[in-house]
């Protein structure tokens, strides 16, 4: 992953590429920016939007900006993918949301905690198929932040003896 800059909060922005084609059908960059993940209200992480579709399959003749599509967690039908960098000693809420997701650990060290209590602790490279469990997001460090990529896709509940596991958000 390319670092670009790192502003007066420690926060690194990164390299987004985007290829598309011409009116000819011939492969072209359609954008190549400097994107910087910023905070969000929990005060747990910082998040940036990467990108969107609105179905699956994704639709590769929509000319949107996936990153300036609205989405919250997940995005209904669709998909997204975003950059989220924990903050030292921060923790996600317990959640469940109706997706499977694939992280991949950037850098620094992560815990994943499970509702049954299991812990399990990540470094950089390891990557986690999250599939529609309860769990929360923990960065151990004192001192450094914590950065993993997201790409959510819209799953069907999973079904536990005849009920639904409910979405639990934060």
């Amino acid at each position: 992953m390319s670092i670009l800059g790192v502003d007066q909060d420690g926060i690194a922005s990164f390299r987004r590429i985007v290829t598309a084609h011409d009116g000819k059908g011939v492969s072209i960059v359609r954008s190549d920016d400097e994107l910087t993940p910023t905070p969000i209200a929990g005060g747990d992480a910082n998040f940036q939007l990467v990108w969107t579709t609105p179905t699956v399959p994704a639709d590769n003749n929509d000319d949107t900006d996936g990153a300036s599509r609205p989405a919250g967690l997940t995005l209904q039908g669709g998909s997204v993918m975003r950059i989220v960098d924990m903050l030292p000693g921060k923790a996600s809420p317990m959640h469940r949301s109706f997706s499977i997701d694939y992280g991949i650990l950037l850098s620094g060290k992560l815990e994943l905690e499970l509702d049954g209590g299991e812990i399990i602790a990540l470094n950089a490279g390891d990557i986690v198929v999250q599939r529609g469990t309860n769990h929360l997001w923990r960065n151990p460090s004192t001192d450094t932040v914590c950065r993993i990529a997201f790409i959510l896709i819209e799953a069907a509940p999973v079904i536990v003896d005849g009920h639904v596991l409910e979405e639990v958000h934060p």
